[in-house]
């Protein structure tokens, strides 16, 4: 299983360390397990509630924070650009003998670059605030909007109640499994 979690600061409103980037690493393997996912490369920013309105507003059309936005690399977006190669010949380096994509490789130690799942912004700002108002830690928020970034990066959604539900009972059984309760 290569599954890797890649992260950025922009904020300063929680010194982001170690041993919360340790819990995030174990809740994305909970999570990929628990849905047969077995590579797969997330980038993680932790950002302030202006950084996270800004975002909402130019890719959702919401002019408010919001705790968590992810972007899948998974999904396409009706009338995204094609990726368009200069010359056939860069495209067939991309096959196998079969036609397929290749993938990505790394030719000095023969590894294959896991595929990019997308990217999980979380409102630093926000979780701290949603903490208190839970009656819980920053770290179990944290960890909870990040499985529910990840759940959407690989295609689940809460648009009505029974997605709903199904959803946030995943979210629940990983963050259980991890220890984090309420």
């Amino acid at each position: 299983m290569t599954l890797s979690l890649e992260w950025n600061d922009e904020q300063d409103a929680l010194e982001i360390g170690e041993p919360l980037i340790a819990m995030l690493d174990t809740l994305l393997k909970l999570a990929a397990e628990a849905e047969g996912i077995e590579s797969g490369d997330v980038v993680i920013s932790f950002v302030g509630d202006e950084a996270i309105r800004v975002l909402n507003r130019d890719y959702r059309n919401i002019d408010k924070a919001t705790d968590v936005l992810s972007f899948s690399m998974l999904e396409s977006v009706e009338g995204e650009p094609e990726i368009l190669y200069e010359d056939d010949e860069e495209l067939d380096e991309d096959l196998d003998d079969d036609g397929q994509d290749a993938g990505d490789t790394d030719e000095e130690y023969g590894e294959e670059y896991p595929e990019p799942l997308g990217d999980i912004v979380i409102s630093v700002e926000r979780a701290i605030e949603q903490a208190q108002e839970y009656g819980h830690s920053v770290e179990r928020e944290i960890g909870f909007l990040f499985v529910h970034g990840f759940l959407h990066l690989i295609g689940y959604d809460h648009g009505d109640e029974e997605s709903e539900r199904i959803m946030f009972e995943k979210q629940e059984a990983v963050l259980q499994k991890a220890g984090l309760r309420r």
